[in-house]
């Protein structure tokens, strides 16, 4: 039977797999571990919007999309094409949304070059609906991840995450049911062979 507790121990420490909490920074991606057991991140990907040291980090599951659209939480709302993703566990009534329009969105808040977050949800709606955005510029989430000061950098000791770095591209094209698989992959051949560990080892 394959026990996800040898891996660790064994294969996980042939790795090397660790990584610094100095490395922590915005723009920086979160890979939860192939047996991370939270539901709220198993097999997840998560973009850190905003991080702070004496603060603690904050961010969105990137492939988490839901059944629902934009216009079925608000009802008035100008498209009907654009998904409504699950950010995370933290305030998850609550709507955020990160996007690639910079500057033509008032209030925007730079991610990295060519990534941003928030802005005027007014100003966003008038764009949507003259046909100024795309469905491919435009992530929205319900809910946030976040984590208190000194917590995230604890899970990285405990070996819980990945980190690694995206491109727009993969974040806002890449397919969600592939996206954890395929940010394994892109940090080279050692963590594509971790990319295809079972979910459910006792399966296998």
């Amino acid at each position: 039977m394959f026990h996800p507790e040898n891996i660790e121990n064994e294969f996980f420490l042939k790795l090397d797999f660790s990584f610094s909490a100095s490395d922590l920074a915005k723009g920086k991606v979160l890979i939860s571990e192939p047996f991370l057991e939270d539901p709220n991140f198993n097999r997840s990907v998560v973009l850190l919007t905003e991080y702070v040291q004496e603060e603690g980090a904050f961010g969105f599951v990137l492939n988490r999309p839901t059944d629902l659209f934009m216009h079925d939480i608000i009802e008035d709302f100008p498209c009907k094409h654009f998904p409504f993703h699950y950010g995370g566990p933290v305030e998850n009534e609550s709507l955020f949304f990160i996007h690639q329009l910079g500057d033509a969105l008032e209030d925007s808040r730079e991610i990295f070059p060519g990534l941003w977050w928030s802005g005027n949800f007014d100003h966003l709606r008038s764009l949507i609906s003259t046909g100024s955005v795309q469905e491919h510029e435009l992530k929205f989430f319900g809910g946030y991840s976040g984590w208190e000061a000194g917590q995230l950098e604890r899970e990285l000791m405990e070996r819980s995450w990945i980190m690694n770095t995206l491109s727009r591209d993969h974040i806002f094209k890449t397919p969600a049911d592939q996206m954890w698989r395929e940010s394994l992959r892109s940090l080279g051949s050692k963590f594509s062979v971790m990319s295809q560990f079972p979910e459910n080892p006792g399966m296998n």
